[in-house]
């Protein structure tokens, strides 16, 4: 986000927790923890708009639970004192990346997540998520900033964690991994068409104090096809084994992997599309970019 908004024309503060890569045309300041308590005022002074990234992810279910507590303090607490910080400082626009999980795991046996759909988060991650967007809500009543919501699917990119490093890893080490019957529709989100939405986003007038907004890849694919199109990127054959989806249920499940790579998760992310936005790079290309960029 940061190499995005700078080659777009943004002069970019990039406040972190420790001291890491990032581009070096970034203002960088470090050891600023989201917390409850944290002073953003040094980082905040002169900034007009705040694109806040940072979250505590990328664990599994049972991990969520035992750090519950943990979870809220980063994912709510954490992102409340910020805004309240932003608004504050007189920022005038605070982009918030969510998650999808907001609205649930599946799409299993129902239309596609839409922004009007109640949420349904089963997870500790969506529920702070949701928990977040709905205080970010209240600030936005009763303040001058604008602030949107992403919802997103799995990120891929270059240097992504989570379950797309774990399956870059496999394929590029010829890894056979058992996917080839399971028959669902997912979406995904590249990094580059992320970027793109929130400078879009961050170049529109007269926006409304808060709004929401599904994002997603115009493609919907198959956890089978997702790997062929990654193998393709990477230059490896795809190996994918014939293994029938009700012996892999109860492994997945027990790895808390049977939503994310069995069941579906379709988006529409027609409102994204109406706002005169559309997305830049096609799923094979995002992969392409992801494995070299």
């Amino acid at each position: 986000m940061v190499s995005a908004l700078t080659r777009a024309g943004w002069h970019v503060r990039c406040a972190q927790r420790s001291v890491g890569s990032t581009t070096p045309n970034a203002n960088i300041i470090s050891g600023l923890e989201l917390g409850s308590s944290t002073n953003w005022q040094p980082a905040l002074t002169g900034v007009q708009a705040v694109v806040h990234l940072a979250a505590r992810a990328h664990r599994s279910k049972t991990t969520q639970k035992r750090e519950s507590d943990l979870y809220f303090s980063i994912n709510v607490e954490g992102t409340i004192q910020l805004a309240r910080s932003a608004i504050a400082a007189g920022v005038r626009d605070f982009i918030f990346l969510s998650s999808i999980a907001v609205n649930g795991s599946t799409t299993d046996g129902r239309k596609p997540f839409c922004e009007q759909d109640s949420i349904a988060p089963d997870t500790v991650y969506g529920k702070s998520k949701a928990i977040a967007e709905q205080r970010l809500s209240d600030l936005a009543s009763n303040s001058k900033m604008s602030i949107t919501a992403i919802r997103a699917p799995m990120i891929y990119g270059a240097g992504a964690v989570g379950n797309f490093g774990r399956l870059r890893s496999a394929v590029r080490a010829g890894v056979p991994l058992p996917f080839g019957f399971i028959r669902n529709r997912r979406a995904f989100l590249g990094i580059d068409n992320l970027t793109s939405f929130v400078h879009h986003r961050l170049g529109t007038s007269d926006l409304s104090n808060f709004e929401v907004f599904l994002l997603a890849d115009n493609e919907h694919v198959s956890t089978p096809e997702f790997v062929r199109l990654l193998a393709r990127a990477c230059a490896r054959p795809p190996r994918l084994l014939p293994i029938p989806v009700s012996l892999l249920r109860v492994p997945m499940n027990y790895l808390g992997l049977g939503d994310a790579l069995i069941g579906s998760l379709e988006m529409d992310a027609r409102k994204a599309n109406a706002t005169g936005w559309h997305c830049p790079l096609t799923l094979a290309e995002g992969l392409s970019r992801s494995i070299n960029p």
